[in-house]
């Protein structure tokens, strides 16, 4: 059977607090902040690249392999979207475990099972191959949605916005690795004949590789950290919890002795989940799967219940269009400044429209005899362009590190979609291809949104919805890199500007839905009015 999950209000439990309880925020205060936090920012931040790594990779992949695999444009479309179908098929399940399991339990297999996959993968002889492996990519790598939960409970209101957005920058630096590291792999002339299993092992597949290694360190790492305390004391293991602090106080430099704290109470916007297991023991007429589904359901109903139902819909809906330009769209980013980057260097001085560009150089690919003409290695200026949108984040994600407190989320929301979206609606009028080119690399600056959003996320949830409302909103907005890379596949060879007027003029409908969206969660408005 399945024990029930049971939750008391936080201020009921607090009627019992003797001399050496604490809340839980008081208690992560005593911790103080330093070497521990620090690393877990760093790590929580890698993890967030990895996502990065794994899937936009295929972007710089798709121009290079389209010989290698026999790929046509609406074969782009799928492969840039299949690791989004795999995360999107995971991301509820990956949500369940990690509030009833745990979300280091979660995080620290799945990501060393996504390396594994990844290296298959760089083996793939066929278009089929490549579509099973990124999927199964994405099926184990929807698990780190969780670390906006994992990094937030670590963490009091007063440090997790800018601990969350400090991590934010980590993922930028990191993805500003992505071009050099592309760069330097792919842009190679090796070739190892793997006539055993039919394939020519090119640098790219070398590449696929590459980008898989940070996940495998970010598994092992996660050894070394400890489960979320606020976890550990939403399923009833205190003891645990404690431990967990004192381990954070000894690695923060100690200072000032931690004072002897016998219980942790949970804070006022809290409740206590007395127990969020599966016993050993089913009873014999029950059925394990339907069980098991049963508790996921009953996990996943409360967001969608009146008093989580508007902030939820909002949320997913963002997250959406977010995805389907900084994940969907972006798959394209280096196809299509490498249509004109060639572009520019065959006809210097010449003056054209981006989509335009696109147009010339789809005709260009082909041959009098019908037949792909294959590109072996991308324009130096792809990565140049590429190089500068990862710098342009990494600075993004600094600045509003330093102003997120003082200014608020929702101010910081609005303005970056509606400016980013602004930037990419231009650009696609503008005949100038330079001034064209970083406009469109502007355009894709809105996903500094999806950070700041989930770091609003973690604030609008109680603890023990929290991994489920972000493995969810997230799987929303990989469903929108789904549709947004196979809608771009479709429409780029002759209706290229649409992909900018549905993803903008959608995005504009964000920005103003932003603003209905509470400051605090309903839980701890309610207190403040009390």
């Amino acid at each position: 059977m399945v024990h029930t999950i049971a939750n008391q209000d936080a201020a009921t439990v607090n009627k019992y607090r003797g001399p050496d309880a604490y809340t839980f925020s008081d208690a992560l205060a005593l911790t103080n902040f330093g070497k521990f936090n620090y690393f877990l920012i760093f790590i929580s931040g890698m993890v967030m690249a990895v996502v990065l790594l794994e899937t936009s990779s295929m972007g710089f992949i798709l121009p290079i392999a389209q010989c290698d695999l026999h790929l046509t444009n609406v074969d782009k479309g799928v492969l840039s979207a299949i690791s989004f179908l795999g995360i999107i098929s995971s991301s509820h399940l990956w949500g369940f475990l990690a509030d009833t399991k745990g979300r280091r339990k979660v995080m620290r297999p799945t990501l060393l099972a996504t390396f594994t996959v990844t290296i298959l993968s760089s083996f793939a002889p066929n278009f089929w191959a490549m579509v099973m492996l990124r999927f199964l990519n994405g099926f184990f790598l929807a698990s780190t949605a969780t670390i906006y939960a994992y990094l937030g409970e670590f963490h009091t209101d007063k440090t997790r916005s800018r601990a969350i957005m400090g991590s934010a920058f980590i993922f930028a630096i990191g993805a500003m690795i992505l071009p050099m590291i592309a760069f330097l792999v792919i842009n190679q002339d090796w070739v190892l004949h793997l006539t055993f299993i039919g394939i020519d092992y090119k640098p790219w597949r070398l590449f696929v590789i590459v980008c898989g290694i940070p996940g495998f360190l970010c598994g092992l790492s996660l050894f070394f950290l400890p489960e979320s305390p606020k976890f550990l004391l939403a399923v009833g293991d205190e003891k645990k919890a404690i431990e967990v602090l004192k381990k954070m106080h000894r690695w923060n430099g100690g200072g000032k002795r931690l004072p002897n704290i016998t219980n942790i109470l949970p804070d006022e916007d809290d409740v206590v989940i007395s127990t969020l297991k599966f016993s050993n023991n089913f009873d014999s007429n029950s059925n394990f799967a339907i069980v098991f589904l049963q508790t996921m359901w009953n996990q996943t109903v409360p967001l969608f219940q009146r008093r989580y139902l508007l902030i939820t819909i909002i949320i997913c809906n963002i997250q959406f269009w977010l995805f389907v330009i900084t994940n969907g769209l972006y798959m394209w980013f280096p196809h299509i400044i490498n249509s004109m980057a060639a572009f520019m260097q065959e006809h210097p001085g010449e003056h054209r429209q981006i989509c335009e560009i696109v147009y010339a150089q789809e005709k260009n690919l082909y041959k009098n005899d019908g037949s792909i003409e294959c590109i072996n290695k991308l324009e130096n200026s792809t990565y140049y362009y590429s190089f500068i949108m990862e710098i342009l984040y990494a600075s993004s994600f600094a600045f509003i590190g330093l102003i997120i407190n003082h200014v608020g989320k929702k101010l910081i929301l609005f303005i970056s979609m509606i400016f980013f979206t602004s930037c990419g609606l231009v650009s696609i009028f503008i005949a100038d291809p330079t001034i064209a080119a970083y406009l469109y690399v502007l355009f894709f600056l809105v996903g500094v949104a999806i950070n700041v959003l989930g770091a609003a996320t973690v604030d609008l949830y109680p603890t023990h919805l929290r991994a489920m409302a972000g493995c969810i909103s997230l799987m929303i907005g990989r469903l929108g890199s789904v549709v947004g890379a196979n809608i771009a596949g479709a429409l780029m060879g002759q209706y290229c500007e649409w992909n900018f007027y549905i993803a903008c003029g959608a995005m504009y409908v964000c920005g103003f839905l932003v603003l209905l969206l509470p400051r605090k969660s309903p839980e701890a408005a309610a207190k403040s009015e009390a």
